[in-house]
């Protein structure tokens, strides 16, 4: 029988999110079912919910940052057992048989990845819907699993703003002997800085706050450089091997390309637009510089970025929330006004229904 399901769900690009009964489906042979506990809030949640970015298909229930408890186990799964404490991230599924797929890439999917919320399921075509309710249903190979020294509360953006700053990280190689650059201090950001540090790196805050120097040392900057102070900038130039830019609208990227090493990357994370102003060829090519993008991460990648933070301690700096205070909670997002990530406890929805 489909389960019926409480979830806060955005109607319209111009409506509050309000209380949603859904139906999820028949958990298939290879399902598990897990009980939400915390849900993460992504910027890119409130961008769905509003139509930002155009694809939305009401009601959307948002949410990719899930951790829960797992109530049921399909026939076919072995990984994992009733009760285990696991995390759903970003995508659900894949095609499973692509290039990228073969390489434990399923966020490059070539046939596009099942998200988890707003996607079309692969086999039934039903909306999947996301986090912000108190039940989900999801394919074994694409839940992680959560250590015990791991707070699952502050483990919830791990899923998504963990994951998005630590493959890119991975994949450059960074490392002991690595000078690394962060631009902007949010959800993303404080992230990279925690991993950049654990990782063995000499990290640097560019900044347009200066005001943000004592919390971005706390969360592992050794360095803060104020990206609007022309002498700053010119003290850190030919400096850095890796910037991981975290800003998610539209910014001048020719100053920080001048702070590249030869051979150095400026990897974006954040803008999902056309690059503005225009990027000057030349902070290109003198210096064999590269621009870069990465998004999220693979299932693999993900499960070891979790066991990475249940090593050395990390995890997200998080505000809980009542999901009856989810529509305020965006316009705090809006203004920058959260350190760094809202997670609402599910358990609110019993007070919200």
């Amino acid at each position: 029988m489909p389960l019926n399901i409480r979830g806060y769900a955005a109607r319209s690009a111009t409506t509050p999110l309000a209380p949603l009964s859904f139906e999820r489906r028949d958990p298939r042979a290879d399902d598990v079912v897990v009980d939400i506990l915390y849900c993460g809030v992504c910027h890119s949640d409130l961008h769905t919910a509003r139509n930002e970015w155009h694809g939305t298909t009401y009601p959307v229930v948002p949410g990719h940052e899930i951790i829960g408890r797992i109530s049921a186990v399909g026939a076919a799964v072995s990984r994992f057992k009733v009760g285990d404490m696991v995390g759903v991230g970003c995508m659900v599924d894949s095609c499973q048989h692509c290039a990228a797929c073969d390489q434990g890439l399923e966020q490059y999917c070539a046939e596009m990845p099942t998200f988890t919320y707003n996607s079309k399921d692969r086999q039934d075509g039903r909306m999947t819907f996301g986090g912000y309710s108190e039940r989900i249903v999801v394919a074994d190979k694409f839940v992680l699993r959560i250590d015990d020294r791991l707070d699952p509360k502050s483990a919830a953006p791990l899923l998504c703003a963990g994951i998005t700053t630590w493959s890119p990280l991975r994949h450059w190689r960074v490392g002991r002997g690595s000078k690394v650059a962060v631009v902007g201090l949010g959800g993303l950001g404080h992230m990279g800085l925690k991993f950049a540090k654990a990782l063995g790196a000499d990290v640097t805050l560019f900044t347009r706050s200066p005001s943000k120097e004592d919390e971005a040392r706390r969360l592992g900057a050794d360095h803060v450089v104020l990206s609007t102070d022309e002498a700053q900038m010119k003290a850190v130039a030919g400096h850095f091997d890796f910037i991981l830019d975290t800003v998610p609208h539209q910014h001048d990227l020719n100053p920080y390309l001048a702070t590249l090493k030869i051979n150095g990357v400026h990897v974006l994370v954040g803008l999902v637009e056309p690059i503005e102003p225009t990027v000057h060829a030349a902070n290109l090519i003198f210096g064999r510089h590269s621009i870069a993008g990465s998004l999220i991460g693979g299932i693999a990648e993900t499960q070891e970025m979790l066991d990475f933070c249940a090593e050395h301690g990390i995890s997200s700096d998080v505000e809980m929330i009542d999901i009856s205070d989810i529509n305020s909670a965006y316009e705090r997002m809006l203004r920058s006004d959260v350190r760094y990530r809202f997670v609402i406890d599910l358990a609110s929805i019993d007070k919200a229904a």
